[in-house]
């Protein structure tokens, strides 16, 4: 097999051990050839047929394979000229969110608000069962001052995992733990504020969670919208930006997924201007249409400030994020650190770096995905039967969806009320716009708050008075729920 390969320039050894099955490990070795430069911009692959053939492995795994490099940038497709390597921005000289969910009182009645998790699916038996064996077992000078990064335990844990699930390159010493997505942007806030020597302008996108842009704003940066289209971000739109915050693997709220072609221009705009990307991958573990997308930052991991969390895995109480910084950002890290006195608790850090160790944090992971693929499907089965004249967005991914809604329905704030005095809580989509009256008449609906045994009722009632208050949806149609 090594003389076929050769005729292509391609030196693929599949791994499908370390829990990797035979199309992870295919995507494993192709973008560590695109990655090294093996497969250089341009070169064009070997056909579907010719790779299963000359693999040994079914057409199907190879196609999907192929598929989810071309999602994460590393390839494109173009009719007429098969798979290439996608371009790459020049490698730069060498080197010497997830939005968290402001504090609301407890709420009675049907919770369908974006960016909270199913607390009911939190790993309580796991969490009990590592944290007495954290506690039987790590020394005592475990409980002292810890390093203002977090545990190496913790960091060592993630550096692995996230390169397993994400596709980030890293290595524990660029990682930094957090007290929460909020605590991460003001880190970065303080680093990009000493690496420049002065303030910077942060570019968020639009819609976006409005209250990330007021933290910049509150840590002396500036901070601007840029629109978001089908493909994500519209970076021709960048100019002298410091920095630009993104959700790729799903934008919030919109729902939709950063292009390869636009991943590739983000980073080209990164490398041009000296600036850094921050990219906010508050769900990327949930996709339910193909593979979770890889991280951006695994193709600039000199230009990608990568921000994770546990917020939507878990749970938002743990206040457990993470930062995983360029080698240029580690100094001015350090010394944006030297009076941060938002330390993790240092038990919970190891806890978290036992369920990583041990699969636990995988296992749980798959068994949300599969609940709340569960929900979401129930959904749009419901949108679609009783909600002719509704349009789902974004249920490829997340934990929410986007119901736009005819341009003649009622508008927003009275809708919202309407629902609300029957006790169901939704957002409206303009208030994640910078100007809330051009936007669409739509709600972002949130459908893993609700315990299991709840979803259902609450799912009812929703449908039910969205039809009461738009007569045109009481009779039988098709409604329509896209990616």
């Amino acid at each position: 097999m090594e003389d076929k390969w050769s005729r292509w320039g391609l030196d693929l050894h599949l791994r499908p051990g370390a829990g990797r099955g035979l199309r992870a490990g295919l995507e494993h070795a192709l973008r560590d050839a695109v990655r090294s430069g093996r497969l250089p911009p341009g070169t064009r692959l070997p056909s579907s047929r010719t790779l299963a053939h000359d693999l040994g492995i079914s057409r199907g795994t190879v196609t999907q394979a192929l598929d989810q490099l071309v999602a994460e940038g590393y390839l494109e497709s173009k009719s007429r000229s098969g798979i290439r390597v996608a371009p790459r921005p020049a490698a730069p000289p060498t080197e010497t969110t997830q939005p968290s969910p402001v504090t609301l009182p407890p709420v009675r009645g049907i919770d369908l608000r974006s960016g909270f998790p199913d607390l009911a699916a939190f790993p309580r038996r796991e969490w009990l069962a590592a944290t007495r064996h954290i506690l039987q077992t790590a020394p005592n000078t475990a409980l002292g001052y810890p390093d203002r990064t977090g545990t190496i335990e913790l960091r060592q844990a993630l550096a692995e995992y996230l390169g397993r699930v994400r596709g980030v390159i890293t290595t524990p010493a660029h990682i930094v733990i957090c007290a929460g997505y909020a605590h991460a942007l003001r880190l970065v806030c303080q680093v990009l504020h000493h690496h420049i020597a002065c303030a910077g302008m942060f570019a968020f996108e639009d819609p976006t969670e409005p209250d990330y842009p007021r933290l910049v704003e509150q840590m002396g940066h500036r901070a601007r919208r840029i629109a978001v289209d089908r493909d994500g971000l519209i970076v021709e739109a960048l100019t002298n930006e410091t920095a630009v915050v993104v959700t790729p693997a799903h934008q919030y709220p919109l729902g939709v997924t950063l292009s390869s072609a636009r991943r590739v221009e983000l980073v080209s705009w990164a490398r041009r201007a000296d600036g850094f990307i921050v990219e906010d991958d508050y769900d990327g573990e949930f996709r339910y249409d193909r593979q979770p997308v890889g991280a951006l930052q695994g193709m600039a991991p000199d230009r990608v400030i990568y921000v994770g969390t546990t917020s939507k895995t878990i749970a938002p109480g743990l206040r457990l994020a993470w930062l995983v910084l360029p080698s240029s950002l580690m100094i001015p890290l350090r010394e944006a650190t030297r009076w941060d006195e938002s330390y993790v608790n240092v038990i919970d850090q190891l806890v978290l770096a036992r369920l990583i160790q041990t699969g636990e944090l995988d296992r749980h992971v798959r068994r949300c995905r599969t609940r709340y693929r569960r929900r979401r499907d129930l959904l749009g089965k419901a949108v679609t039967r009783q909600l002719p004249h509704g349009r789902l967005f974004g249920i490829a991914a997340g934990l929410h969806a986007v119901l736009r809604l005819p341009a003649d329905a009622d508008l927003e704030v009275p809708l919202l009320g309407y629902l609300a005095e029957r006790g169901i809580l939704v957002e409206g989509i303009s208030s994640f716009y910078h100007r809330p009256e051009e936007s669409p008449l739509a709600l972002v609906i949130g459908y893993a708050t609700p315990a299991d045994h709840a979803y259902s009722s609450a799912l009812s009632a929703l449908i039910n008075a969205l039809r009461e208050r738009m007569p045109g949806d009481n009779a039988a149609g098709c409604g329509r729920w896209e990616s």
